[in-house]
């Protein structure tokens, strides 16, 4: 994942509120961050619900390799993507999520390191990876920082300690979600052009292979499964019941803890989606800065990232099984504190699922990929209307910090936003 971080100071100095905002029932900060860890449990728990599903779906895709049971995988993976985009805001201001989404959900990634790819489209060579076309499904042996490596059988291990991240170069994406995706879609090769990319489920099938390797293929494809099953597990148990990441939230300080929220709100909102995830994109044309480029599920997977920062602040989930999570929320201590910040806050975060439902709409007959290509004037401005609407719910979010006198809270930028210029240098 790029990052880029700011500071934003709110506030002459860290202070401590009075203590008189901290009231009893909706307005007590301790009541605000169990609520708050209640519902990261919730996301990541049916995250791994979901994820289980998929592996299901796999699996019969395994046994019986037919176009039925590769689309009823696909259809698990964007079942699966709902609940876990909605989990997003709780990486930044979290360093335990932080240090392990990149497990989960890195991307953008050079798809050449796990399988076949068109060379004339991909290319065949990267200054900055040398791994770029390794192909491990196809190739046993390769070399990793100048020494040689044997991968006789692709197993969860291997992905995770050998091939993610090989070489120390980010792009060399080798688990999660995206992983995954690529090889349930394969290589999309319509640009910013109309069309979706369609692996065959004969890559699949050791009976009547295509795109060799098929054993490899279906290897890798389980291994990674299995282990964002394993990934999910070990964020599940961390904000469970005396787990680490809810003990850290629920110690904090009461500033230390509202930070924490504001941070992830703030950081989702602005550097990452707005800028990283969109204003990126937008800028260069380009479909490879998409988040989930090989499954034209972008729309989607920027709209669920929105809703979770509105389930933060709202401290509300909605589960996959339709039941809901909720309790004292920062929208309560800021409206104690403040009634129409808050009622700011709230109207900007509804008009930015506004402008997400208008993307997500238009997706039904023109993909993200079209809509970020040159020359589209009306997919760019469906784009850009989403992108300045998180910028505006940022900005109240800012209000919100100064308000509540919490200092320094470091909110994540990007030279997409800030100095839009050196994404050309």
């Amino acid at each position: 994942m790029k990052k880029n971080h700011i500071l934003t100071t709110a506030g002459a100095l860290a202070c401590l509120l009075t203590s008189s905002a901290f009231a009893d029932g909706h307005h007590d900060v301790k009541g605000v961050l169990s609520n708050y860890a209640n519902i990261a449990h919730a996301g990541y728990e049916d995250s791994l619900i979901t994820a289980r599903s998929l592996d299901a779906a796999i699996d019969k895709l395994l046994a019986e390799p037919t176009s039925a049971n590769l689309n009823a995988a696909r259809a698990a993976w964007l079942a699966a993507r709902v609940p876990y985009q909605q989990t997003e805001a709780y990486r930044f201001g979290n360093p335990i999520v932080d240090a392990w989404e990149g497990k989960v959900n890195a991307w953008p990634l050079d798809e050449g390191l796990i399988d076949y790819v068109d060379l004339g489209y991909y290319g065949a060579e990267s200054d900055e990876n040398a791994l770029f076309t390794a192909n491990v499904i196809a190739n046993s042996e390769v070399m990793i920082n100048g020494e040689k490596v044997t991968i006789e059988k692709i197993t969860a291990d291997v992905i995770a300690n050998e091939l993610h991240e090989a070489g120390e170069v980010e792009s060399n994406v080798a688990s999660g979600y995206h992983a995954i995706e690529f090889l349930l879609w394969g290589q999309d090769l319509n640009g910013t052009g109309p069309g979706a990319v369609n692996r065959p489920a004969t890559d699949f099938d050791v009976a009547n292979c295509t795109g060799g390797n098929c054993d490899r293929r279906r290897d890798y494809l389980k291994a990674a499964s299995e282990l964002t099953i394993a990934d999910l597990e070990e964020m599940v148990a961390n904000w469970a019941d005396n787990g680490a990441a809810r003990e850290t939230v629920l110690a904090a300080q009461d500033n230390s803890g509202l930070s924490t929220i504001l941070t992830g709100m703030g950081s989702l909102s602005y550097g990452e989606l707005a800028g990283e995830r969109m204003k990126l994109g937008l800028l260069v044309h380009d479909p490879e800065e998409e988040h989930d480029c090989f499954s034209d599920n972008t729309h989607n997977s920027h709209f669920y990232d929105a809703k979770g920062i509105q389930n933060v602040y709202l401290g509300s989930y909605t589960r996959v099984d339709g039941s809901v999570v909720s309790g004292p929320s920062l929208a309560d201590f800021v409206a104690h504190i403040d009634a129409d910040l808050d009622a700011e806050l709230r109207g900007k975060l509804d008009a930015t699922m506004g402008s997400m439902q208008v993307m997500v709409d238009r997706a039904a007959t023109e993909s993200y990929d079209q809509m970020i290509g040159e020359g589209n004037e009306g997919g760019n401005a469906v784009v850009q209307a989403a992108i300045n609407a998180l910028v505006d719910q940022t900005r109240s979010i800012e209000r919100v910090v100064a308000k509540l006198e919490l200092g320094e809270v470091a909110i994540e930028g990007s030279d997409s936003l800030d100095n839009p210029n050196a994404v050309f240098e």
